[in-house]
């Protein structure tokens, strides 16, 4: 398989543009699912009943296949980047709301109780003390939601968007294999740059994981 270089340098401007439209619309879905999944995820923390109900609907959302979906809300949306961004944020709350849940779970009771007994208010033992306590299980769930997100916008290109999932399309039409090297590259760069960009973020907003480690 020969990589026609030139393309790529003519191209270069082209690429840039559809690799800034791909990570757009994988953050968009992510930064929609969070939104989504955090008040979910605390109402199926603390109501136990509602747990299994929530969990579930997200495990059946997240198997109905990607094209169904986009399929389906084609009639709702239309041929728009709205309908790609809601298919995504679809399949992000599968892995947000579980791994939210869990971080929340994770986090020890006495340190609540003690947050309670010192008159701290529900509300504020939420936003202060569990939500941060919890974040590093949220984190990742928010980086394995991203690498997925950016993976899955590809598909969007058969419904006229897509990314670089539209150099996939041109180059099997063609039988030209270069934009799909192109594509595939690109897309890998942009998840493992988002990852480690995550990471960064996660290691800035938990500074006390590093004392426990140094004291380790």
């Amino acid at each position: 398989m020969t990589i026609d270089t030139t393309w790529i340098s003519e191209h270069a401007d082209d690429l840039t543009s559809l690799s800034v439209s791909h990570l757009q619309a994988a953050l968009s879905a992510v930064l929609f699912g969070l939104l989504i999944s955090l008040p979910l995820a605390v109402v199926a923390h603390r109501v136990r009943p509602l747990r299994g109900v929530l969990l579930g609907l997200s495990n059946v959302l997240f198997t109905i296949p990607s094209i169904a979906v986009f399929v389906l809300l084609l009639p709702v949306s239309g041929l728009t980047r709205t309908t790609t961004v809601i298919g995504l944020t679809i399949y992000t709350l599968v892995v947000l709301l579980r791994n939210t849940v869990e971080g929340l779970d994770s986090v020890p009771a006495r340190t609540k109780e003690a947050a309670v007994a010192m008159g701290t208010r529900p509300l504020r033992v939420l936003l202060t003390v569990e939500l941060p306590l919890a974040l590093p299980v949220i984190m990742a769930g928010v980086r394995i939601a991203t690498v997925m997100s950016i993976s899955l916008v590809s598909v969007a290109t058969y419904i006229g968007d897509g990314g670089l999932g539209q150099l996939f399309t041109d180059g099997f039409q063609r039988n030209f294999p270069t934009p799909v090297v192109a594509g595939v590259v690109l897309t890998l760069l942009l998840a493992l740059v988002a990852d480690a960009l995550l990471v960064a973020v996660q290691y800035a907003l938990t500074p006390w994981t590093r004392t426990r480690k140094q004291r380790a």
